[in-house]
């Protein structure tokens, strides 16, 4: 079931859409697109397909539109603004489906949003980023991000340093897992099945170890 929503208040509404399984929904998760100046949006290949995985994988997932993007109001600014619609979202989805484990993914800008939004969310225990753009941004944040972390990224991503992802997780002492994509670059062209396949793989320990809010 697909079901069309506006999320958060005046003068930021966002447009979303909340995906469920047909069956018994074990996990929920809030799926964030790339960066809205370069054309990202909830409708996004990659972001599609990890839906779609996930869905059929019972797990509900939130998508939306950052502020600026399709019917979703405000102006988009690249930054902090966008990191409290993904708190929006956050609150949306717990409030439709609060007796779940919940947790989030991001593609390229969205694994930054999502990353940063999980410092102010603690009942949410997971993040899974895909393609994170380690070479813009600022990533001082990551040491604070609570484990699991998992990223997924391809072996030729132009805009995530094989050496800077290894010093990443070096120094996260083992709390960042990294699923690579052989041959694939930051738009992952050809290889959205595979991403979608490793997010669900990644999701799933997650969904079996959580129990839900309030039990």
């Amino acid at each position: 079931m697909s079901t069309r929503l506006t999320i958060g208040t005046l003068p930021r509404r966002l447009e979303a859409r909340l995906d469920e399984p047909p069956g018994a929904v074990r996990a929920a998760v809030v799926l964030c697109h790339p960066h809205p100046a370069y054309g990202g949006d909830m409708d996004n290949g990659v972001v599609v397909a990890v839906a779609e995985a996930l869905r059929a994988d019972d797990v509900a997932v939130l998508r939306f539109n950052f502020g600026g993007v399709g019917r979703s109001e405000g102006v988009a600014s690249g930054g902090d603004v966008e990191v409290g619609d993904v708190r929006v979202a956050i609150a949306a989805l717990a409030a439709r489906l609060p007796d779940v484990p919940r947790a989030l993914v991001g593609y390229s800008f969205g694994a930054w949003a999502a990353l940063r939004a999980v410092l102010a969310a603690p009942d949410v225990r997971g993040v899974v980023a895909i393609g994170p753009p380690l070479a813009f941004l600022d990533w001082t944040f990551l040491g604070d991000v609570p484990p699991p972390v998992d990223v997924v990224v391809g072996t030729r991503d132009q805009f995530c340093p094989a050496d800077r992802l290894a010093r990443v997780v070096a120094a996260s002492g083992g709390r960042i897992v990294v699923h690579a994509v052989p041959e694939a670059d930051h738009f992952f062209a050809g290889d959205e099945v595979r991403v979608a396949a490793l997010v669900v793989d990644a999701l799933r320990p997650l969904a079996a170890a959580l129990t839900p809010s309030g039990a």
